[in-house]
């Protein structure tokens, strides 16, 4: 049953229509609270560790972030105002995709605490909401809404999982306090013992033959995104070809 109380912080206006201009604004607590969780890790962005930032009392910032699952919304918005997509849709599909996956990895690699705001559920900020019309907008003409929502969600699927992926396996070698290189070291001794037991034909194929693992992140990313566009490109009416 809806929350007959609830009131999306998108509804919400940014200050009473009467009475005292507010002390501060919900940029600068979102920006605040994203600088934090950029040093410190999301779990440090509390409201008073944000009030601490700005000189505010942590009590007075509910007045303008009711909640916690309000406050990530606003940062998570925040984030996705980073990916500059001007001009775009621009005609030309592939690099306006190729473009918008760029970008948003770029901006996981920035704020590595995405992966951890456990976001499933749109919150259709301004941010996002922009984000949406310009990229549905480079498919729009030529595939039916559908089929747009399916392409796109193979395209961020993918884009995710990679950026996921490079943000996790980056704190874990922090955690461990190896080198990426030291890590993979001290494991070889137990990888040779499985190549050399002959039960792993598979494995062994990927160990022995298989280039993509010895790429840079870059460049992993880069083929498997042409992969996807490829996906992509087999789906659309084959005049968009000529």
């Amino acid at each position: 049953m809806p929350d007959a109380e609830y009131t999306n912080i998108w509804m919400r206006p940014e200050r009473p229509a009467r009475g005292p201009k507010p002390a501060y604004s919900r940029a600068q607590i979102t920006e605040a609270a994203v600088r934090i969780a950029d040093t410190e890790g999301l779990e440090a962005a509390t409201m008073r560790r944000i009030a601490a930032e700005i000189g505010a009392g942590a009590m007075s910032l509910y007045r303008y972030v009711p909640s916690r699952d309000d406050l990530i919304e606003l940062m998570a918005d925040h984030l996705m105002g980073e990916i500059d997509l001007k001009d775009v849709p621009s005609g030309d599909w592939r690099s306006d995709l190729r473009r918008y996956a760029d970008q948003t990895r770029a901006m996981w690699l920035r704020h590595p605490w995405i992966a951890t705001a456990n976001r499933s559920l749109p919150g259709y900020g301004p941010n996002q909401l922009r984000l949406i019309e310009q990229v549905m907008g480079v498919l729009d003409p030529l595939v039916p809404i559908d089929e747009n929502l399916a392409l796109m969600g193979i395209l961020n699927g993918y884009v995710e999982g990679a950026a996921r992926d490079e943000v996790t396996t980056a704190e874990e070698i922090r955690r461990s306090g190896l080198s990426e290189e030291d890590w993979a070291a001290r494991n070889h001794p137990y990888l040779r013992q499985v190549l050399e037991s002959g039960k792993y034909p598979l494995f062994t194929k990927i160990a022995m033959e298989a280039r993509q693992p010895r790429l840079s992140r870059d460049e992993q990313f880069r083929h498997g995104l042409d992969r996807v566009l490829d996906c992509i490109e087999a789906s659309l009416p084959h005049s968009t070809e000529d």
